[in-house]
């Protein structure tokens, strides 16, 4: 295959999964150092989705599928919210979140704490064990296979880029529900969420043809912090090779639906 195949990610505790358009693959280092490796092709495939208003929500929805998928195939993969404290952060985080939008705070700044307590758990996750290393090595190995030279641990695509996009389509979507007709309200926040991550998606998009537009990097400042501070250590040399044997499955995959 002569094209950059598009690709993105997802760490592990214990390795990496690398998902193209129509494949994905995923690498994980057994306790006795072993590495061990699953490819697949998806079943799910949102690349297929042209709609602007259902792209976001497809590829949220693509990910998710893909998790029951991958720990099937793999049952030694150790996903980020398995842990007991994470499942617990992430109660928490819910109570928390429904509290802070219930409150007698402004609508915009009720909805920004709402926004900001959600990220509690995925925070957390990354700070454990060698998860943020993982994510490092996940940026590093599609950064330098897409760019055709080595790479930092920060990845212009990152998820965490999402955060800026989100924070604002989010408290706007929920803003605007509120003042739906109360027979209508909780059909129009359940659009609003829909909306937000449809629009979030579509900005995100924009944001990374267009990196050096002020709005764009004013944007995706906060995923960029978030991913540099918190999100990514630097990798070994060990974490790299699973990252890469993740990376090169799935290539081999993508190759292999191409010349079908």
């Amino acid at each position: 295959m002569s094209e950059r195949v598009r690709l993105g990610g997802m760490a592990l505790a214990n390795g990496v999964l690398v998902h193209g358009p129509t494949a994905w693959a995923c690498a994980v280092r057994l306790p006795d150092g072993e590495l061990k490796v699953v490819a697949q092709k998806k079943r799910l495939q949102a690349a297929r989705v042209r709609n602007p208003f259902l792209r976001g929500p497809a590829r949220l929805a693509e990910a998710i599928a893909l998790l029951p998928l991958v720990k099937r195939a793999l049952p030694e993969a150790q996903l980020p919210f398995e842990r007991p404290r994470i499942a617990a952060a992430m109660v928490g985080s819910a109570l928390l979140t429904q509290g802070a939008r219930r409150s007698s705070l402004r609508p915009a700044t009720r909805e920004l704490a709402g926004s900001l307590l959600a990220l509690a758990p995925a925070v957390l996750a990354l700070r454990g064990g060698e998860l943020a290393a993982y994510h490092g090595a996940e940026h590093v190995s599609i950064g330098s296979y897409e760019h055709g030279e080595a790479r930092p641990k920060e990845h212009e695509r990152c998820g965490s880029h999402l955060v800026g996009p989100m924070l604002v389509t989010s408290a706007a979507a929920s803003l605007a529900a509120d003042r739906a007709p109360e027979r209508y309200r909780q059909a129009a926040k359940a659009a609003a969420v829909v909306g937000a991550v449809a629009a979030s998606t579509e900005i995100f998009g924009w944001m990374t043809r267009h990196p050096a537009h002020p709005l764009a990097r004013a944007l995706a400042r906060p995923g960029h912090e978030l991913q540099h501070r918190l999100g990514t250590d630097e990798p070994t040399d060990a974490q790299l090779e699973v990252a890469d044997a993740a990376l090169e499955a799935c290539l081999r995959r993508e190759s292999d639906a191409h010349d079908a």
